[in-house]
């Protein structure tokens, strides 16, 4: 029984990587440009897990289909978690990747503890609710300065250990092995054959039983609809 699990993205690159990540099961992944105008989510949770359920649910409900997203951030130790959820939007609403890091920075400059992580938290959700959820984290810790020209975000000032060189540093490949979003998803991949029966049950208990044939006899139920 395959199923179409919509990605709650207009972003026809993480389309094509869930495609290819999940298409040895028998499921269908679509984005929201397969679909009309979807209002936006408001994106005002406490934490990432609050705001990749929010998405995943608004977008199952609407649609009528099971639904995933994501959200991720940045969290530091000597902020008390901060920018976290605030990732994007950390130095005002329409800030850029540049004013972010240049705020972080500031906001770090006199300060030893530079500990860091990057967080990511996928949600699953069916229209009634219920839904799955997958965490990655990755360590590491704020440069004193940007390094590196790829990546996004503060990947110039997140410096991974593991790969000895900030995420800007870094090949997308070497990056996706050990990233938070890697790791997230390689956790739900992994459980995929598991997910698939949770998903029947899960859709098949949405599905308004039909009443007892004893009060409406003269209804044919051999119809979808009532005659």
């Amino acid at each position: 029984m395959g199923h179409t699990i919509v990605l709650a993205t207009k972003n026809q690159g993480k389309i094509k990587e869930f495609q290819e990540l999940l298409k040895n099961f028998p499921i269908e992944i679509k984005g929201l440009n397969d679909f009309g105008p979807i209002p936006e989510v408001v994106e005002d949770g406490e934490t990432f897990d609050d705001n990749a359920y929010k998405k995943a649910h608004f977008t199952a409900k609407f649609l009528g289909l099971p639904a995933i997203a994501d959200d991720s951030g940045l969290v530091v130790d000597a902020l008390n978690g901060a920018p976290g959820v605030y990732s994007a939007r950390y130095a005002g609403e329409n800030a850029t990747d540049a004013d972010n890091i240049k705020k972080l920075l500031h906001e770090l400059a006199d300060e030893t503890n530079r500990q860091a992580a990057f967080e990511c938290v996928i949600s699953l959700a069916v229209p009634s609710g219920p839904a799955l959820t997958y965490e990655g984290r990755c360590e590491g810790e704020i440069t004193t300065a940007a390094k590196g020209d790829g990546g996004f975000g503060y990947d110039p000032v997140f410096y991974c250990p593991e790969l000895s060189k900030t995420f800007a540093e870094s090949s997308m490949a070497e990056k996706n092995k050990i990233s938070h979003r890697g790791k997230a998803l390689a956790e739900m991949v992994a459980e995929f054959d598991k997910i698939i029966p949770w998903l029947n049950a899960r859709l098949q208990e949405e599905k308004a039983p039909k009443p007892d044939h004893t009060e409406f006899e003269h209804n044919d139920w051999s119809e979808d609809k009532m005659v």
